[in-house]
């Protein structure tokens, strides 16, 4: 189900056999001006061979389509997807391209992302973004950030440099204990690198 005006997302189940199987969900396209998480993550599901993970894999391609049609940060409302969820930290920020909204969690997207984590309950959580050439972690995901970081060669940094209030990795990582990786891409790289490392990092998730 895609719908470019609501965002309502597009969820892609790959199950897994084993019953000792871990929950992950991967992310792509928060913020519509960094399209890199689609390419990938559709191009993946295009190639990759499925028949003997270990772990349960759940793909959104593109969180936020009518920003990526349109190459802007935000969603149809100027909100920031990734300064919408309803954390303690939350604060009502100016009209700019960090836009929280008017309330926490006023974004259907936000609203259908909060749905599915109750009902999907991911052990592991990664987003793919730009333009910071880092993994980023939240929560209980020190090894797991220097394990992806073996794959794409980023440097690992526990602390962006600057204040995301209602963000994304808050409301998971920090308030939830859900391992939670933010994949920081470097726009300057080409797609075809870019895949190639993120491929290694989605087929070890994949059995690890």
């Amino acid at each position: 189900m895609s719908d470019t005006t609501t965002n309502t997302m597009e969820l892609i189940k790959i199950p897994s056999k084993q019953t000792t199987a871990k929950t992950i969900l991967i992310i792509g396209v928060f913020h519509g001006e960094e399209p890199q998480g689609e390419y990938v993550i559709n191009r993946y599901l295009e190639n990759a061979n499925f028949e003997n993970i270990n772990n349960h894999l759940n793909f959104i391609p593109c969180l936020n389509p009518w920003g990526k049609e349109r190459g802007v940060r935000g969603n149809h409302n100027g909100v920031d997807l990734n300064r919408n969820y309803p954390t303690k930290n939350w604060i009502e920020t100016d009209k700019d391209e960090n836009y929280s909204g008017k309330q926490p969690a006023s974004e259907i997207a936000t609203q259908q992302m909060i749905d599915l984590l109750e009902k999907l309950k991911p052990e592991i959580i990664l987003t793919l973004h730009a333009p910071l050439k880092c993994v980023n972690y939240d929560g209980p995901a020190k090894e797991l950030a220097a394990k992806i970081s073996e794959f794409c060669d980023y440097p690992v940094i526990a602390d962006l440099g600057y204040p995301t209030p209602g963000s994304f990795g808050t409301y998971c990582g920090i308030e939830r204990n859900i391992p939670t990786i933010t994949l920081e891409y470097d726009d300057e790289e080409d797609y075809e690198s870019i895949y190639n490392k993120t491929e290694k990092i989605f087929d070890w998730l994949a059995v690890y």
